[in-house]
């Protein structure tokens, strides 16, 4: 009986991931040529991008999609952003701290080395809010590929700002964002614990910087 109640429910499941996956990138190939994000600072060559939580959809940015690679929560909710991105023709590494981040962290090594690109969100995916984990440090030490820290904002009225934990940003219909990328940061091939929380700190206090940054010259920036 709970064998049978148990297949059910993963029938459930697999059914509303289905359908969300199907509206989510109906949204997603619909959006893309409703929003314009202006780039201030966009890096050249291989990087990783340093992004919050709640900054993911930048991802519609990337300028070069078929050879970039998102970190996704191996979670039925990173299933359905793993699957709507494809729209986008953005490819998915599946994994977190607490699942599938071993395997996670040498597939997107593997893809790093092979001369990829990527984004981490670095207080993901479940907070808390505004820290970043060692994942991208680690990834970066191993990989020799630069940190790139990302952050946006728009005074659009179609872009929103959930109740979520992580105060999660979506433009909904016609948009207009800026985009500030701050400069490479190289991470030393061999690093300690300590030296590694180091790196966190002075990631999370770029990214904190370029915020403020945003806020304060948007509309430069936008006129730019």
């Amino acid at each position: 009986m709970r064998d049978k109640l148990n297949q059910n429910r993963k029938t459930k499941d697999k059914i509303k991931i289905f359908f969300l996956v199907i509206l989510l990138k109906i949204f997603f190939f619909t959006e893309q040529f409703l929003l314009r994000i202006k780039h201030i600072n966009y890096p050249k060559g291989q990087f990783i991008l340093s992004m919050w939580h709640c900054h993911q959809c930048l991802v519609y940015g990337v300028k070069d999609k078929k050879n970039f690679y998102v970190l996704i929560s191996a979670s039925n909710d990173g299933e359905i952003v793993a699957k709507a991105i494809e729209v986008l023709k953005l490819k998915s590494v599946r994994g977190s701290s607490k699942r599938r981040g071993v395997a996670a962290s040498l597939e997107l090594l593997d893809k790093l080395k092979e001369g990829a690109s990527a984004a981490i969100m670095v207080d993901g995916p479940r907070g808390p809010k505004g820290k970043v984990k060692d994942g991208i440090i680690n990834i970066s030490k191993l990989s020799g590929v630069p940190i790139v820290p990302l952050v946006w904002a728009s005074k659009s009225r179609n872009f929103h700002t959930f109740n979520s934990w992580d105060k999660f940003q979506l433009p909904i219909g016609p948009c207009r964002t800026v985009a500030l990328y701050g400069d490479p940061i190289y991470i030393p091939s061999e690093l300690d614990k300590e030296q590694t929380k180091a790196w966190c700190d002075k990631v999370e206090k770029e990214m904190n910087r370029l915020e403020e940054d945003l806020k304060e010259n948007y509309d430069k920036y936008l006129k730019l």
